[in-house]
């Protein structure tokens, strides 16, 4: 079975960080690697990693979601890329249901799970109320369903499973947009202008806390930061990412 490299940037969120490899220790039979993009945290981050025997870069300070995540890539030895944020929690087949989704097809690039927190086509709660309840639930909602996958234009960057082959062909996560937001739209376009279908596996359901590092930013700060970056995205391609959504 071919290696998959999961590569989490994670600044100062060691208390949710934890709780993402431990769940993804407890629910990944796959081959895999766990790479942390430790993206300038001052939260004891790099010692847990030592600690846990995890492969890890650390950046002298904090650059932004974009720039950490391509750092952890450029460490991956996997043939496939995994690339989550660090406040997700994963459960039950998880990656084999997205690993059969992603390999269904030869021009299938990118893909991404259902969820309780994101934007478009991939939220859809479960109801659940707390992670016992929601871990119970993915015994039916994680049964492996190839009906249940969708094509689709965008996939949110909390946790997309990326080909190889789309890495070396179109390059990693455009810097331009740290400290993060619109830099997966801009993955994703790239990949589709690249021939490459994006997939929702609607088979497979992780949690996420949603946006643990950009909550602490005021939110007049943050709407700056969104109209800028889509501003980015606007100039870039000559196309408004909300489109897509």
């Amino acid at each position: 079975m071919n290696l998959t490299s999961i590569v989490i940037p994670s600044w100062n969120g060691l208390h949710l960080l934890g709780h993402c490899i431990s769940e993804i220790r407890r629910f990944t039979d796959h081959p895999h690697e766990i790479i942390v993009a430790d993206d300038g945290s001052t939260d004891g981050t790099a010692d847990f990693c030592r600690r846990e025997r995890i492969v890890f870069v650390s950046l002298p300070r904090n650059r932004g979601f974009p720039v950490a995540a391509n750092a952890g890539i450029k460490l991956a030895a996997g043939d496939t890329v995994v690339l989550m944020n660090n406040d997700i929690i994963v459960s039950r087949r998880w990656l084999d249901n997205m690993l059969a989704c992603l390999y269904s097809a030869d021009d299938i690039g990118i893909v991404g799970p259902m969820t309780n927190y994101a934007s478009g086509i991939q939220h859809h709660p479960l109801g659940y109320a707390d992670l016992t309840a929601f871990h119970e639930m993915t015994r039916e909602a994680n049964r492996p369903d190839p009906g249940k996958w969708k094509g689709v234009n965008r996939l949110v960057g909390m946790c997309m499973v990326i080909r190889r082959q789309v890495i070396d062909r179109i390059g990693l996560l455009d810097e331009r947009y740290a400290p993060g937001h619109y830099e997966d739209d801009d993955y994703c376009y790239r990949a589709r202008q690249d021939g490459w279908r994006l997939m929702v596996a609607g088979d497979t359901y992780v949690h996420h806390h949603g946006s643990a590092s950009f909550r602490k930013m005021p939110q007049t700060e943050l709407a700056g930061l969104l109209a800028a970056n889509r501003q980015k995205f606007i100039d870039k391609f000559g196309a408004d990412p909300l489109m897509f959504i």
